[in-house]
C-alpha cells in the first residue's frame, strides 16, 4: 500500500496525533510559516499529554525558530499540558516567509 499524504488544514490548530514523531521537526516549522503567511499569528498545537517526549520536541523546535514570538502550555480550557499556544512574529515586507 502506498503512503498517501496527509492533508492539513492551516487553520491556527495542529493535532500531530495523526503524525509520526519523526515528521515533527520538519512539519512544525512548515506548518507554522503557512499560518504566518495566511496572517494568522496565533496557532495551537496539539502533542498530547502521554509521556512529554512529543511535547519536549515541539518546544525544542519552537525555541529555535525566528518567526516564533513566543510559546507556553495551553490552559486547561484548551488542552492543559497537552498543547501547546504559540504566538508568531507579524512578517517584514521582503522577509523570507520561513522566518527561519
Amino acid at each position: 500500500m502506498e503512503d498517501k499524504p496527509v492533508v492539513v488544514p492551516i487553520d491556527g490548530i495542529l493535532d500531530l496525533h495523526m503524525f509520526i514523531p519523526r515528521e515533527v521537526r520538519d512539519l512544525v516549522p512548515t506548518y507554522l510559516a503557512e499560518c504566518r503567511k495566511r496572517g494568522i499569528l496565533s496557532v495551537r498545537i496539539i502533542h498530547g499529554k502521554g509521556t512529554g517526549t512529543l511535547r519536549a520536541t515541539v518546544h525544542a523546535v519552537l525555541a529555535r525558530l525566528p518567526l516564533v514570538a513566543s510559546y507556553r502550555l495551553a490552559g486547561e480550557d484548551a488542552g492543559g499540558w497537552g498543547a501547546t499556544l504559540v504566538e508568531l512574529r507579524p512578517a517584514v515586507l521582503g522577509e523570507d516567509e520561513g522566518g527561519q
